[in-house]
């Protein structure tokens, strides 16, 4: 366990617990994100594709460009068209989580810092560490660390309490120090990983399954 979280335990969800039902939203990982590591220094990874249905539907992170038909059918499967998706959340701007935007074009579109409505662009705080609240139930968080404009996801009232839809803000529930080789700013996203370990009680992390935080 790293540093930052002496005072926490991580412990890794089951294959089978990627959906947390919940009032008025419910959480589910439609897509596991990975990072393998290759003897060359190349690596394929792919990041996390989580949707939260409720009041709204909200998708955070669409995966690579590669996976369009495995987005769309997910979605299909669940009775859904990219046009009922209300919100899309990109963590952050590499391809791995962002590559399917434009499957969404008449969404809300948040992509760190930004926050913009087709080709209009919004005001917000995320930029001076303020929330963006959805409702009172979701909100979207400043993170930064890995990039310079991370953000996460914020869910209340699932079955398991507090959720966070991290991004690269945790690479995978036992990233340990691995997390800073692939950090821009490790005392940022140090600091970042702290208040998420405060707050939530599940965190979804962007190339892994979701673990549980206990607190000593």
């Amino acid at each position: 366990m790293d540093g930052v979280c002496d005072r926490y335990q991580r412990v890794c969800l089951s294959e089978t617990q990627l959906d947390f039902p919940g009032q008025p939203y419910s959480v589910s990982v439609l897509k596991v994100g990975y990072c393998i590591p290759h003897t060359d220094g190349t690596f394929k990874a792919d990041g996390t594709i989580t949707l939260i249905e409720g009041i709204r539907n909200i998708l955070v992170d669409t995966g690579g460009p590669w996976d369009r038909e495995f987005l769309l059918q997910s979605l299909k499967q669940r009775g859904l068209e990219p046009r009922d998706i209300t919100l899309v959340v990109g963590t952050h701007g590499h391809s791995d989580h962002i590559g399917n935007l434009n499957l969404f074009p008449s969404a809300l579109t948040i992509v760190g810092y930004d926050v913009s409505e087709g080709d209009v662009y919004l005001s917000n705080q995320l930029a001076e560490g303020q929330a963006y609240a959805v409702d009172e139930h979701v909100s979207v968080v400043p993170t930064p660390g890995h990039t310079g404009q991370d953000i996460s996801v914020q869910i209340k009232g699932t079955s398991v309490g507090t959720m966070l839809v991290a991004g690269d803000l945790f690479e995978c529930w036992s990233d340990d120090n691995s997390w800073k080789d692939l950090s821009m700013n490790t005392a940022v996203q140090e600091v970042s990983r702290q208040k998420a370990l405060n707050t939530a009680d599940v965190i979804i992390p962007g190339h892994g399954l979701p673990f549980r935080v206990l607190r000593s």
